[in-house]
């Protein structure tokens, strides 16, 4: 355990015996705080504070939070709060951001770990091709009086707490590498209204999981819709790509709030994925929480993707909205020759692609070799998941894909 962690962890302790910072967080105090920090009154949406106030609940009753955790949970909604209250005003003080339009998304989707993360990598080397960065995610608006702070000053921020992050959780880093401009998964878009898988992923708050994959997800799209507004309103046009494996669960409403969006499926064995996906899980949450429990990890990623395995079954089955059928991408010949797949997906929506754009390609494959990750080995038996119960729940994705086993470690 690094140095760091084992600080946190004798602190956490100390304030756990004296019973300091035991006092649950509350919603409408950080409603107030928020809202005192910037002088501001309007949220612009009320639909978050349901979730909001159930996410709460769930980290005084389920999430067993450490001293980081809870000083982190409060950093993070109040993070949340005032951008909401920033966002509004700049949308009173600017109208036009609202009229801006976003058309023709790309959404990523399926399997995680099947390389969607470094497909969205690829893609963001395109300058005519728009991405969401990992510190305009953080902090989309220069902020006001106190708090305010140009582009270049935010980026070095989310890079310090990344820093600060991986020093507790090393092993991140070869995991899913994240620097401030990398290109951010919507879930942390999403999260400004409380209506993201985000936080199932970072803490045990089942009653809130349970909620959200019985919720209405639409509500969490036009507000992402929004947010992107105003992301475009100060680059100018360009096309989205968009990513996020759990995207797939809320398919209905994206095509909703982004009728002619394309997509790309991306698929990997899922014997494969749901170990890895579960150690992610694992890393994540330890810096935050008192005690993970490994089986109950392996049931809620189990759980999730048979389910999500069945809809990208599903929806593959239906006709595209848009016209443009989705264009299925498996992840071995992904990574076997990841240029000839990006050629691939721009001839797939009929973009433009000229040599220039394949050398930098080409470029952007030889840095990041392997995608960028560090090479591991996950076993399933670690995380309670029975080899053959995953392999019969999992049947029918990998014959109807025409998914390939990759071998057993």
């Amino acid at each position: 355990m690094p140095v760091e962690a084992q600080l946190l962890v004798a602190m956490d302790r100390i304030v756990g015996a004296l019973g300091i910072f035991d006092r649950p967080l509350v919603a409408d105090n950080l409603m107030r705080s928020a809202q005192r920090r910037t002088g501001l009154r309007d949220f612009g949406v009320s639909s978050f504070q349901e979730p909001l106030e159930l996410l709460l609940q769930e980290y005084d009753r389920s999430a067993e939070l450490s001293l980081f955790g809870r000083i982190s949970a409060r950093w993070d909604v109040l993070r949340y709060l005032t951008n909401l209250l920033l966002l509004k005003e700049a949308e009173r003080q600017q109208p036009l951001i609202l009229c801006e339009s976003i058309e023709r998304p790309l959404f990523i989707i399926g399997m995680p770990r099947s390389g969607t993360s470094f497909m969205h990598y690829l893609l963001a080397q395109d300058a005519t091709l728009h991405v969401p960065r990992c510190w305009e995610a953080i902090y989309p608006t220069a902020g006001r009086g106190a708090v305010r702070r140009a582009p270049g000053a935010r980026a070095r921020a989310v890079d310090r707490r990344l820093s600060q992050f991986a020093r507790l959780a090393p092993e991140i880093l070869g995991m899913h590498p994240l620097r401030a401009d990398s290109p951010q998964e919507c879930t942390e878009i999403m999260g400004h209204v409380f209506r993201s898988l985000r936080f199932d992923t970072t803490h045990d708050v089942p009653a809130y999981h349970r909620w959200l994959h019985g919720a209405r997800h639409l509500p969490a799209y036009e507000f992402h819709k929004r947010f992107l507004k105003h992301l475009q309103h100060r680059r100018g046009p360009g096309r989205w790509v968009l990513k996020s494996p759990d995207h797939v669960f809320a398919l209905d409403s994206i095509r909703k709030v982004f009728p002619d969006a394309g997509f790309v499926f991306m698929h990997r064995d899922p014997l494969r994925v749901l170990p890895s996906v579960a150690r992610l899980t694992e890393v994540l949450r330890q810096p935050f929480s008192r005690r993970v429990d490994r089986l109950a990890i392996g049931r809620q990623v189990s759980n999730s993707w048979i389910k999500g395995a069945a809809i990208l079954r599903e929806a593959s089955a239906q006709p595209s909205p848009s016209g443009v059928p989705i264009l299925h991408i498996h992840f071995r010949k992904f990574i076997q020759d990841p240029l000839a797949t990006v050629v691939q997906l721009y001839r797939h929506f009929d973009w433009p692609i000229s040599e220039e754009r394949i050398a930098r390609l080409r470029t952007s494959v030889a840095g990041r070799r392997n995608g960028g990750y560090a090479r591991h080995e996950y076993r399933l038996k670690d995380y309670g998941i029975d080899r053959r119960a995953a392999q019969l729940a999992f049947r029918e994705y990998l014959e109807y894909f025409g998914v390939q086993a990759e071998p057993e470690s």
